[in-house]
């Protein structure tokens, strides 16, 4: 499980859990039942193999800190602190459309009860898309499971993505596959990083692990680097790729030799619970930290700590620094995004607007925008001068997990966590909400 929410009022909070052993889980049933209409009474007893005393097939629970159990749908990768039961809603609040429910069928497979159309679906909800509303330029699909991490290569704008298939794969910008998916031998590949000079691609796994590939031969090289006690959920290389920080469910931050696949000091023990974001500045002197705790930590090169920074409500998710390494901006599950000052941590500015759980963040190369993506299914531009928002959200047909740019600043890609991928031209966005913006943002690309 590379992520996990917990219900807490009506809003999530992301908490560190511990997976626990589950009841005996079952593979899916191959005869599914017909979706339960809008209304009908659901019997109590689960027909999957072992009923009422298993879980449905590919359902885990998980302890939280609070000591209590959470159920996750890995269909969905959604979280309830409801057993999953024929008959009993299960509880996702913050998470779902407005008038609409989360409920399992006597066959075990998860379904919504949409009480505004008075229908149902096995399909989870999304928010209506407004008329007129902007069409990405290319949707890539390919991958068969959830997509935890992308990345960009070049002004050429080739994707790299990463799932919970186990799999990497590469991309035109234009959705055609380059070569075979790299399959990673640690399961889920929650993370991925692409080297300064674009020849490797450092990818963190489920199992702990870490693992280096070479780009032009599609190939890993050496084995998996081996430290972390849990999934690696975040990396980043230093701007001299001379090394590499990840971060884990561990609540550690490890640093290697790209060359060696060797630690090259002392684990950090962070205080994150989860590490969910690490990031080097643009000069290489230090990193930021953020995770589950809420906190936002800044760490010398040697890894001593140098600067904590308060005031989310909720995980950070997300981080990103200033070019002249003076400003940090930040993402987090409060739904809110930040700008702090690097050298105490004071806060500089707060942008509303997202509905749902900010996932991830990155800044426009002339540093005129930043570039939002949520769990209510949309991607957002902020113009850095005003503080706004430029436009009308950018809407996907799924909750949003990974976010980035192409190196000259054109496209961003997001990635629906239902396996899509969603490639859109800044440009065009910025033509269609105003002259003004598109000349100021060719002006500042030029130089």
């Amino acid at each position: 499980m590379l992520q996990e929410d917990v219900a807490s009022g009506n809003q999530r909070e992301v908490e560190p859990a511990a997976l626990l052993d589950s009841p005996a889980t079952v593979a899916p049933r191959k005869n599914i039942k017909d979706l339960p209409p809008y209304g009908g009474q659901h019997r109590q007893d689960a027909l999957w193999q072992g009923g009422n005393e298993a879980l449905p097939p590919m359902w885990q629970q998980f302890q939280v800190l609070d000591h209590k159990t959470l159920y996750q749908d890995n269909n969905l990768i959604m979280g309830s602190r409801n057993r999953p039961l024929p008959g009993v809603r299960l509880d996702h609040p913050g998470d779902l459309v407005p008038g609409c429910k989360w409920h399992i069928s006597p066959s075990g497979r998860s379904y919504f009860v949409n009480h505004n159309t008075r229908t149902t679906s096995w399909k989870k909800p999304v928010p209506d898309r407004q008329a007129g509303s902007l069409a990405p330029e290319c949707v890539i699909e390919g991958h068969s499971k959830c997509i935890w991490d992308i990345a960009c290569l070049g002004s050429s704008c080739s994707i790299v993505s990463s799932s919970s298939g186990g799999s990497i794969h590469r991309w035109t910008r234009d959705g055609e596959p380059i070569g075979k998916p790299w399959v990673s031998d640690g399961g889920v590949v929650g993370s991925i990083g692409v080297s300064p000079d674009e020849s490797m691609v450092v990818s963190g796994s489920a199992d702990g692990t870490i693992q280096l590939w070479n780009i032009k031969e599609g190939k890993m090289v050496g084995n998996p680097w081996k430290g972390h006690n849990d999934a690696v959920i975040c990396l980043n290389w230093s701007p001299d790729a001379v090394e590499i920080a990840t971060g884990s469910y561990d609540g550690t931050i490890r640093r290697w030799n790209p060359d060696t696949g060797r630690q090259i000091a002392p684990l950090i023990e962070t205080s994150h619970g989860w590490v969910c974001a690490v990031k080097y500045s643009p000069q290489g002197d230090k990193f930021a930290s953020g995770g589950a705790d809420k906190v936002i930590r800044l760490w010398s090169k040697k890894g001593e700590p140098l600067v904590e920074i308060k005031g989310h409500e909720n995980a950070v998710t997300s981080l990103c620094w200033s070019k002249d390494g003076t400003r940090i901006f930040s993402a987090s599950s409060d739904c809110t995004i930040r700008t702090w000052q690097s050298s105490d941590g004071k806060e500089l500015v707060v942008l509303q607007g997202h509905t749902k759980a900010v996932a991830s963040l990155c800044l426009s190369p002339d540093e005129s925008h930043l570039i939002s993506a949520s769990r209510d299914c949309s991607v957002r531009i902020w113009d850095l001068k005003t503080n706004q928002q430029v436009g009308d959200p950018l809407l996907h047909d799924g909750e949003l997990l990974p976010l980035t740019m192409s190196i000259d600043g054109n496209y961003v890609v997001g990635a629906q966590l239902y396996a899509n991928v969603y490639v859109w031209s800044l440009e065009v966005v910025l033509k269609q909400h105003g002259s003004d913006q598109i000349g100021s943002y060719r002006m500042a690309m030029q130089t």
